[in-house]
C-alpha cells in the first residue's frame, strides 16, 4: 500500500479525552475514532491489526478441533428466559421489541444460543466431544464505558464452547483451551498470568482469567512470587497479615460493656478516640440487600468487604448496600453505630428485618472486640463473636491485601493492577440442564451435556498490546500483529533514483506477501519518521542521501538500532531477519 492512498488520520497532539496509553495512542495514531460513549469506529490500520489477531486465534482454535460458527447477535428474549439469565443480567443487557411486539435482546454472550443448537443436534455420546467457536459482536450497556477499547458497549468477542459427556471430558477441553490461550497471548507478544477467578453471572464450578499486569487494568490480582499462586481479589484467599500477630489468644475474656462514642462514624475516628479500639480490634458492620433480603455482614475493621465474594456466596447476581432508611428501620441506628450484638432477625421474609448474619473468617475466635451498639453514638467493648453475636455463616468475604501470607507457602503476597485479556469457564451442566441439552451415554441413559465457555475480547486484546508495548514516540507492535511489517520511507520523493529504488524494494516485499507500506508522501523527513514511529511499524527502510553510495538505512522500531545495507540487498536482509525472528520487540 502507498501511504499517499492510505487513510491514516494521525493527530499532532494527544486527545484530551484519552484516559490510558492505549486510548491516547490508538486515537492519535489514526486507529480508532469515537462515535459515542463506549462506541468506536475501527479505521483501516486498526482493522488490519484486528484481522491478524483473529487469524492467530482461529489458527490455535482450529488446532484443538474448533469449528467456526456465526450466530445472530439479536436474540429472542425467551431463550434467555430458559436459562434464567434474562432477569439476572440486569441493565447491562440491551432490550428491545421488534415490530410485532416480540421481546428481543442484543447478545451479551452466546451460551444460550450455542446450547440451543446442541440440544437440537446432539443426541449421542458418539457425537462428543465438540468444540464450537465464533467471532461475533457483543453488546453490553456498561454504566461507565471508558479507556478507549478497554471498556466499551460494542465489541468483537471470540467465544468458544466445549461439549463433553462428563467432567473428565470437560477437564480435557478446559486444558486444551487453556494451552491454546497461552499460545495465542504469547504470539501476540504479551506477558500474562493465569489467575483463579470468580465465575460471576456465567456460573459453573471454576474459571481462570488471563491477566496482563498494567496500571490501566481495572482488576486487582493477588500474586505470590515465591510459589506462583495467582488469583483475582474476587477469589483470592490469604493468611492474616504476616506482619502482625493476632493477640486474641493471649487476652482474658472481658465482660461486654456499652460506652459512649459521640459523633464517631468511622473506624479511624473510633480508633483515635479509644486506645482499646484499634482498627484490627473493631468489627465493621455492613448491611446489604440481596433479592430483597437484608443481610448483615461483619468484617474486621482494618479489612474491606469483597462484594463479588459476597454475591458468589449468596448465589445472587447482585447485592447492594442498604439505603440509610432501610438501615435505620432494620437496626434502629444509623451507619457508624451498627453491630451484630442482640440483632433481631427474621428469616420469614418480613420487610425491614435482618434475615442472616455473615461473618468473615478472619473474625473467628476474636474476643474483646469493639462494635456498634445499634444505638446512635454508642458502641460495645469486650465483644466475643461466638458468645455475643448469633452468626449464621462464617465465610471468606474480605479482600486480600499486600503483605498477607500466601495460603500455599506462607510468603508475603502482593496485590497488583491487571487487565483481563481472556476468561475460561467450566460451566458444567448449568445451561444444559435448564435448557434440556442431553445425550444418550454408552449405557443408553439420558445425561446432560457438560459444557465449557471460553472468551477473548479482540479489540481489548489489541489495546492490551499497546498498553504494554509503546514508548514516548508511539506504539511498538510485535511483528505478528503489526498493520504493516515494513515501511519504506522515501526522504525526497522528487528524487527519481530514490523513487525507483523504493519501488523496486516495495515490489520485492509485495511479491513475497510481506505487508509493506511505501511512504511516498511529499512531506518533510521528520514528519514521515514521526508518523511511522507513532503508528508502530516494526521495520523502517530509509531511502535518502546515502543512496548515492548505493546504501539504504534499516531501522528497528523496538531497539532503535539502525544498519546501512546496500539497496539491492535490503529485501533479503530484512526477509532473513524476519524469518529468523532475530528482531526483538520488548514489552
Amino acid at each position: 500500500m502507498r501511504w499517499s492512498q492510505l487513510f491514516i488520520p494521525t493527530l499532532k497532539e494527544d486527545p484530551a479525552s484519552a484516559e490510558t496509553d492505549s486510548h491516547r495512542l490508538l486515537m492519535r495514531a489514526g486507529y480508532i475514532r469515537p462515535l459515542g460513549a463506549g462506541l468506536y469506529s475501527l479505521l483501516p490500520i486498526a482493522q488490519k491489526v484486528r484481522q491478524k489477531i483473529i487469524a492467530i486465534i482461529k489458527e490455535e482454535l482450529d488446532a484443538i478441533g474448533g469449528q467456526e460458527f456465526v450466530l445472530p447477535a439479536l436474540h429472542p428474549a425467551e431463550i434467555w428466559e430458559e436459562s434464567g439469565r434474562l432477569a439476572t443480567m440486569g441493565e447491562i443487557m440491551f432490550r428491545l421489541k421488534d415490530r410485532k411486539g416480540t421481546d428481543m435482546v442484543l447478545g451479551v454472550t452466546h451460551e444460550e444460543i450455542f446450547t440451543s443448537i446442541a440440544r437440537n443436534a446432539l443426541q449421542s455420546y458418539r457425537q462428543l466431544p465438540q468444540t464450537w467457536y465464533q467471532f461475533q459482536t457483543k453488546f453490553r450497556d456498561e454504566l461507565r464505558p471508558k479507556a478507549g477499547l478497554l471498556r466499551v458497549r460494542e465489541f468483537t468477542m471470540k467465544d468458544s464452547y466445549s461439549f463433553d459427556l462428563d467432567a473428565n471430558g470437560l477437564d480435557k477441553s478446559f486444558l486444551l483451551h487453556k494451552e491454546a490461550y497461552e499460545r495465542i497471548f504469547t504470539r501476540v507478544g504479551l506477558s500474562f498470568v493465569g489467575v483463579e477467578a470468580s465465575s460471576g453471572a456465567m456460573g459453573g464450578s471454576a474459571s481462570t482469567e488471563f491477566m496482563v499486569l498494567t496500571d490501566a487494568g481495572e482488576d486487582l490480582v493477588v500474586l505470590c512470587k515465591a510459589c506462583g499462586y495467582a488469583a483475582n481479589t474476587e477469589k483470592a484467599t490469604s493468611k492474616i497479615s504476616i506482619a502482625s500477630k493476632d493477640e486474641s489468644a493471649a487476652q482474658t475474656l472481658e465482660t461486654i460493656e456499652k460506652f459512649a462514642t459521640p459523633d464517631l462514624k468511622t473506624v479511624d475516628e473510633l480508633a483515635k478516640f479509644a486506645p482499646f479500639a484499634a482498627a484490627n480490634n473493631q468489627i465493621k458492620t455492613l448491611v446489604y440487600v440481596a433479592e430483597s433480603k437484608l443481610i448483615l455482614v461483619l468484617v474486621r475493621g482494618d479489612h474491606d468487604l469483597n462484594l463479588t465474594k459476597l454475591t458468589d456466596l449468596l448465589a445472587v447476581s447482585e447485592a447492594r448496600p442498604a439505603e440509610a432508611q432501610e438501615i435505620f428501620e432494620a437496626m434502629g441506628a444509623h451507619a457508624g453505630s451498627l453491630g451484630g450484638v442482640k440483632v433481631s432477625k427474621d428469616n420469614t421474609g418480613k420487610p425491614n428485618k435482618i434475615q442472616k448474619i455473615i461473618a468473615d473468617k478472619a473474625l473467628a475466635g476474636r474476643i474483646n472486640m469493639v462494635t456498634g451498639a445499634n444505638e446512635d453514638d454508642f458502641h460495645w467493648r469486650g465483644v466475643s463473636l461466638e458468645r455475643d453475636i448469633e452468626i449464621d455463616e462464617w465465610a471468606d468475604v474480605r479482600t486480600v491485601k499486600t503483605g498477607e501470607g500466601c495460603t500455599t507457602c506462607g510468603e508475603a503476597l502482593s496485590v497488583d493492577k491487571a487487565l483481563e485479556i481472556g476468561h475460561i469457564f467450566k460451566l458444567g451442566t448449568r445451561y444444559s440442564q435448564k435448557m434440556g441439552a442431553t445425550v444418550l451415554n454408552s449405557a443408553g441413559e439420558t445425561v446432560p451435556i457438560v459444557m465449557g465457555s471460553y472468551g477473548i475480547g479482540v479489540e481489548r486484546l489489541m489495546a492490551a498490546v499497546v498498553e504494554r508495548s509503546h514508548d514516548t514516540k508511539g506504539i511498538i507492535w510485535p511483528l505478528s500483529i503489526a498493520p504493516y511489517t515494513v515501511v519504506i520511507t522515501v526522504i525526497n520523493v522528487a528524487n527519481e533514483d530514490a523513487m525507483k529504488a523504493a519501488n523496486s524494494i516495495y515490489k520485492q516485499f509485495k511479491d513475497a506477501n510481506i505487508d509493506v507500506l511505501l511512504d511516498d508522501r511529499d512531506e518533510r523527513p521528520g514528519i514521515k519518521f514521526a508518523d511511522s514511529e507513532l503508528i508502530g511499524i516494526p521495520i523502517r527502510i530509509n531511502i535518502g542521501k546515502k543512496l548515492v553510495d548505493g546504501l539504504v538505512e534499516v531501522v528497528d522500531r523496538s531497539t532503535k538500532s539502525s544498519t546501512d545495507i546496500r539497496a539491492e540487498e535490503a529485501f533479503l536482509y530484512v526477509r532473513d531477519k524476519l524469518s529468523s525472528a532475530t528482531l526483538t520487540h520488548a514489552l
